[in-house]
């Protein structure tokens, strides 16, 4: 094992699997000669050459629609989106191409093509540009969605989402791009939709993926932790597929359940998984599920705005404390 950045080890599944297959390339603003525009494809310019790390103008829409066109026609791109919020410019093609093509062509076409990039909110860059649409994306059959939240998840599955025969939304968060974690030298894939149980615990179960578990639930695990309750955490890593059996597994053992996602609460993930638990687990729940999601608004520029409207640790403790009917 060896300690690399969350940039790296995105680089290097994006390396591994270009060599093996030169059907494979990338394409996006700046990811040639500026090395990309978080550094990821750092390099990558100097071993593949133009005609596989491809420069792009503004134009999400035309270069969307020129890799869904692409994998229709065997090639497999990499779509990087400087950020997701720009992929709205490009969203028909992701969603009425990409995720449909398949099934309209009565399998005559498949689409394997991967759209990645930074989700969510990098401090203050006001609200155009610190969405989270894991939620949408997840929302159309046709499509998977990863959001990893580390190093070594990123790569496995990043590498997993490449050789997948349809399309994969890989969502990254800008503020991670530096964060170092521990990746082994081997080569290793990890499966799409398989939920990681990061934490065993016994007392109260959370749900969570990408950003918010460095950044938010393993901080406020370590003050549970200092107060006696003993917290079980679920990484989905996947938003779609959802590994719901590993969700309703650790329910029944805990009997409580907070459900972290930093998008706005309505039609979110966590209120399918809410739904799901409440559904398969009912027996089983000594408490209701309680939701941590950022509010229902767009996100200000403020630094206090910021403060107030998104997930925190503070947030965190006081659900877990409230499903356990301690004092808050």
């Amino acid at each position: 094992m060896r300690e690399i950045q969350f940039r790296e080890a995105l680089r290097e599944a994006m390396n591994e699997e270009m060599r093996k297959d030169d059907k494979i390339f990338l394409m996006g603003e700046e990811v040639a000669e500026y090395n990309g525009a978080y550094k990821v494809s750092q390099g990558m310019l100097d071993e593949f050459g133009a005609k596989r790390i491809i420069d792009t103008p503004i134009a999400e829409l035309g270069f969307a629609g020129i890799g869904v066109g692409a994998a229709m026609n065997g090639l497999r791109p990499i779509i990087e989106f400087m950020t997701f919020n720009f992929s709205l410019v490009a969203i028909d093609q992701i969603i009425n191409a990409a995720a449909k093509i398949r099934q309209m062509s009565g399998g005559q076409f498949a689409c394997p093509i991967v759209f990645r990039g930074p989700t969510g909110n990098a401090g203050q860059l006001a609200a155009q540009h610190s969405q989270n649409f894991e939620n949408w994306f997840a929302n159309t059959p046709g499509l998977k969605v990863v959001v990893p939240s580390n190093p070594y998840d990123a790569k496995g599955l990043l590498k997993s989402s490449i050789i997948d025969p349809d399309p994969v939304i890989f969502m990254e968060s800008e503020v991670m791009y530096g964060d170092k974690g521990a990746v082994p030298e081997e080569e290793y894939y990890l499966p799409i939709g398989k939920a990681n149980i990061v934490k065993e615990g016994k007392d109260v179960t959370i749900v969570s993926f990408g950003k918010m578990i460095p950044r938010v639930v393993l901080p406020a695990i370590e003050e549970l932790t200092k107060e006696g309750i003993d917290v079980e955490l679920i990484d989905l890593r996947s938003v779609r597929p959802i590994d719901f059996p590993a969700i309703i597994e650790s329910v029944k053992k805990t009997n409580r359940l907070v459900v972290v996602e930093e998008a706005w609460p309505l039609a979110s993930i966590s209120s399918e998984v809410a739904f799901r638990v409440q559904k398969d687990a009912f027996d089983y729940l000594d408490a209701p599920v309680i939701r941590v999601t950022s509010a229902d608004v767009p996100l200000g520029y403020a630094p206090t705005l910021v403060e107030a409207t998104l997930p925190s640790v503070a947030k965190v403790v006081k659900a877990v404390k409230e499903v356990s009917y301690l004092k808050k």
